[in-house]
């Protein structure tokens, strides 16, 4: 883990000097202010840049040489790698964390953010044993971290409101490697909020997040993408990969209306397994959704999409359905959110 750390350190510090701080160089004062720590900025980019390398560089050809679908065209996929370009800028969940930070210091929560090393906050403060430990403290991290993705992933489809932007997501037909950042930005953002908070009660530091969050990235844009590949019958009982994530993303069977509620895990399936959300014996099946409401963001531009989720997810906020746990559909018309007590048919294609 020292060793992850220190070469993420030295790549933070060479994008910070050489790339950051030309550029804020050239900016005018106020927009210097207003960028903060040109580190943090760094560090953002430089996890941004590294993703966007392995996707280019690994999972663009497995997608090639091992499809799990061979599509005519490409067209849906576009407007996903734009999402993907405009998240390595950002990175909602690093930036969330930089922004909670002082927040979090000036309450207390944070003793590790703040840096003050002599009072170890968060899993340290409960179990310092993990201090002469430091692999063994990143695993723990992490599998905090996912359990908490877990949990926010099912409350993301059970909340109709929070399904309402979620389910961009989920309407890709063309499923691939970029599509990991296809969200509403404020679906993004409340995502970031959330796991940044528990970054932070956790105690860890930016860089500690850093490495977690680029983790994160990769293992997601890897579940998602277009390859027909698993990890064997053990191995994918012990990691999330393409074929049980893509399950998660099948059109839901108007015979089955419940089966596609599962394998809602980001790297680890073991929360599935232990929740009862874990489907691995079924053959691969269409992604998308059956609500033509929803399936219609297909096609669309970024704007387009943006301000077609944001009708329905406004609609389901100030809706009395909008809060009661359960599936939805959006009523065509209104966009509010209807309860899905009878089969839909599959999307228009």
């Amino acid at each position: 883990m020292n060793e992850i750390l220190s070469w993420a350190h030295g790549a933070v510090q060479w994008t910070s000097v050489h790339l950051v701080v030309p550029v804020l160089d050239h900016l005018p004062e106020m927009f210097r202010a207003a960028a903060g720590d040109p580190v943090d900025i760094a560090e953002g980019l430089t996890v941004g840049l590294l993703q966007l390398a392995i996707i280019v560089l690994v999972m663009r050809p497995l997608e090639s040489l091992v499809p799990a679908e061979r599509w005519p065209d490409r067209k849906l996929v576009a407007v996903d790698r734009t999402y993907t370009l405009i998240a390595l800028l950002g990175l909602l969940p690093l930036l969330s964390f930089v922004v909670l930070t002082p927040l979090a210091q000036l309450a207390g929560m944070s003793p590790a953010a703040s840096g003050a090393q002599d009072e170890p906050g968060g899993l340290l403060a409960w179990m310092p044993w993990f201090g002469a430990h430091p692999l063994l403290l990143f695993v723990a991290y992490y599998v905090v971290y996912d359990f908490a993705y877990y949990w926010m992933h099912r409350l993301e489809h059970a909340l109709p409101w929070w399904w309402a932007m979620h389910s961009m997501h989920h309407s890709q037909r063309q499923m691939s490697c970029w599509g990991s950042d296809r969200s509403h930005f404020v679906d993004g953002l409340l995502e970031g909020v959330v796991l940044a908070a528990v970054g932070l009660l956790m105690g860890l530091d930016t860089s500690q997040f850093a490495v977690i969050v680029m983790v994160t990235e990769l293992v997601q844009n890897f579940s998602h993408a277009n390859v027909r590949w698993g990890f064997g019958r053990v191995g994918r009982r012990l990691l999330v990969g393409p074929r049980f994530h893509r399950l998660h993303h099948m059109v839901r069977d108007p015979d089955r209306p419940d089966l596609h509620n599962c394998n809602f895990g980001q790297m680890l399936p073991w929360w599935d397994q232990l929740f009862g959300t874990a489907l691995y014996r079924e053959p691969l099946r269409p992604t998308g959704v059956s609500d033509p409401v929803v399936d219609a963001d297909n096609g669309m531009g970024l704007f387009a999409q943006q301000w077609h989720v944001t009708k329905r997810f406004w609609r389901s906020l100030f809706s009395r359905d909008g809060w009661r746990l359960g599936e939805v559909s959006f009523d065509e018309k209104t966009h509010r959110p209807v309860r899905a007590d009878r089969p839909t048919g599959p999307p228009p294609h």
